[in-house]
């Protein structure tokens, strides 16, 4: 057991030393461009499915292998890594930056929330509508860490209120009081700070001080029976489960819906713009019209399959009208409202973000509309030249021009102080930059263009053209699960960069639009909701 024990701990570094080392005689045997760069592929796949190096040292590789099998030459995989992808990508976090930086994201959050309204079941989808609109511009990483806070206040207060009814109802009949069963208001709010440090956690650092302070306050506040346990009854418990699951689905659901929502739909578009430069039908608006019902039809059926599992549906009390509100709806409004009242009113930069990022939208929903002429019809000697990427760079820019604060007046009224700060840094920018997923999408198109001149996506194609004899839905279904089953146990991104290469090849060898296929694909590369582990958002909720 002493052995397997150790070789457990060095089982990453066992990884990297054996897998070339198995997997050499192929290109050593089988002396073809095509068994190199499935060499080299198979090196790749494989430590970016265990993890054995890290996702982006993982991506690198092509770089040094492609050289020495002679497939391609350093200075060509090196202008692969940098795509039209990454110009886009950097527009987007200028604008995910300067949303986060103000707290615009909190706002729309709460806003929505207060819109829908504070019913359970209301109160649900309200804050999955909250989750999926702003995953689609926001990472949906920092979605769940966000919303996470406040659904746990709302849990919390709910819990509150209506153990605070019990008390009084038990006073009335008894004549008597019950101290134990009195809330104290820090009680919620050391919770909220308990979920603040576990997003710590998933992102990589804790404190843990910070986390004993919360537990030895809650021992206290809290009376001896609900230090044991920490639900008053079986429908507290539900509730709050409910409550934590939409939101790691639902941030997941709406970053399918735009192009720009996770980076397996950048990583589709790209790969496929680039295979196939003569196709200019994915775009911003394109891909919009395609995914929202889908996302409308997932989230509709997620929320109902969470309610009618843990809390069942009670349509009466749904959909009452003119009724009093309970004393748990009327905890959850209080506190929706009192974190509304933190925020104040509007500021300034709020409102300049809001307005960038409305525009960002236009510009990307207007580019090449389809059914009128875009914006990049006024360059009509420079066809195909404008991309999305260029709209998400006008406003990414202006972000780093526009001033944060307006002009202020001293004291005297006499002298103005111009004090300059522009709407995000370059420090706060590379502070939200995914660098680790710039490098692996770059490695995944390093690798997809070495298959092209290898010459191995035309010998895949060749050997896949049986498949043909299928029907086209069960061959949309079979990849469909298998690239479902392998995103649960691997990254979004490595797994959508590994298939793309082979379901391409896949699709022209049985004569199918490749859209077919590699949508369902791309789609399904997101759909990582089995395990705790499977997706960011997935372990924050854990």
């Amino acid at each position: 057991m002493k052995i397997f024990s150790q070789l457990w701990i060095y089982r990453r570094f066992l990884l990297i030393l054996f897998t070339p080392l198995l997997l050499l005689p192929l290109p050593l045997i089988i002396r073809t461009k095509e068994a190199e760069c499935a060499y080299t592929l198979f090196v790749v796949a494989i430590f970016w499915l265990t993890e054995a190096l890290p996702l982006a040292v993982s991506a690198l590789l092509p770089a040094l292998m492609f050289p020495m099998f002679g497939i391609m030459a350093s200075k060509e995989v090196a202008a692969a890594y940098f795509k039209d992808f990454h110009l886009l990508l950097i527009g987007v976090i200028c604008l995910a930056t300067s949303i986060e930086k103000w707290n615009l994201h909190k706002r729309i959050a709460l806003k929505m929330v207060m819109i829908v309204g504070v019913n359970p079941a209301w109160l649900t989808l309200g804050f999955m509508i909250s989750c999926g609109f702003l995953s689609m511009w926001l990472s949906n990483t920092s979605t769940a860490a966000m919303v996470m806070p406040i659904v746990e206040a709302v849990a919390q207060q709910i819990m509150g209120a209506e153990a605070e009814v019990d008390a009084l109802e038990m006073n009335c009949a008894t004549g008597s009081t019950n101290e134990a069963l009195e809330l104290d208001e820090s009680v919620s709010e050391c919770e909220a700070s308990d979920w603040k440090e576990k997003t710590k956690e998933v992102n990589g650092y804790t404190n843990g001080e910070g986390h004993t302070v919360c537990k030895i306050e809650k021992e206290k506040n809290l009376p001896p029976a609900e230090t044991r346990r920490k639900y008053r009854n079986q429908k507290d418990q539900m509730m709050c489960k409910v409550m934590c699951l939409c939101i790691a689905y639902s941030s997941t659901i709406g970053g399918l819906t735009t192009i720009t929502g996770t980076s397996t739909n950048l990583i589709f578009a790209e790969q496929f713009n680039t295979r196939y430069p003569d196709c200019q039908c994915i775009n911003f608006g394109s891909w919009f019209i395609l995914c929202i019902p889908i996302t409308i039809i997932i989230m509709l059926l997620s929320w109902v399959w969470l309610q009618w599992l843990f809390l069942g549906f009670n349509f009466k009390e749904m959909f009452r009208c003119g009724k009093e509100k309970t004393a748990r709806e009327q905890a959850s409004a209080q506190v929706i409202k009192e974190e509304y009242t933190k925020l104040g009113p509007i500021s300034y930069p709020e409102i300049i973000t809001l307005v960038l990022f409305i525009l960002m939208a236009l510009l990307w929903f207007t580019r090449e509309p389809g059914f009128i002429p875009g914006w990049s019809s006024l360059f009509p000697q420079y066809p195909g030249f404008a991309t999305d990427s260029t709209a998400a760079l006008i406003i990414g820019l202006l972000f780093f021009i526009i001033p944060a604060k307006t002009l202020s007046r001293t004291s005297n009224g006499e002298n103005t102080i111009f004090d300059y700060t522009p709407l995000i840094t370059w420090k706060e920018f590379q502070s939200c930059m995914p660098w680790e997923i710039t490098i692996l999408v770059g490695g995944g198109f390093a690798l997809a263009e070495g298959c092209e001149v290898s010459k191995l996506s035309a010998w895949i194609g060749s050997k896949l053209t049986p498949l043909g004899s299928l029907p086209m839905w069960s061959i949309i279904l079979i990849s469909s699960l298998i690239v479902t089953s392998v995103t649960e146990v691997a990254s979004n991104p490595a797994t959508i960069t590994i298939f793309l290469p082979i379901l391409a090849p896949l699709a022209e060898a049985i004569h199918v639009n490749p859209l077919y296929i590699l949508i369902p694909a791309t789609l399904c590369t997101s759909f990582a909701f089995l395990l705790p582990v499977a997706n960011p958002p997935n372990a924050i909720v854990f």
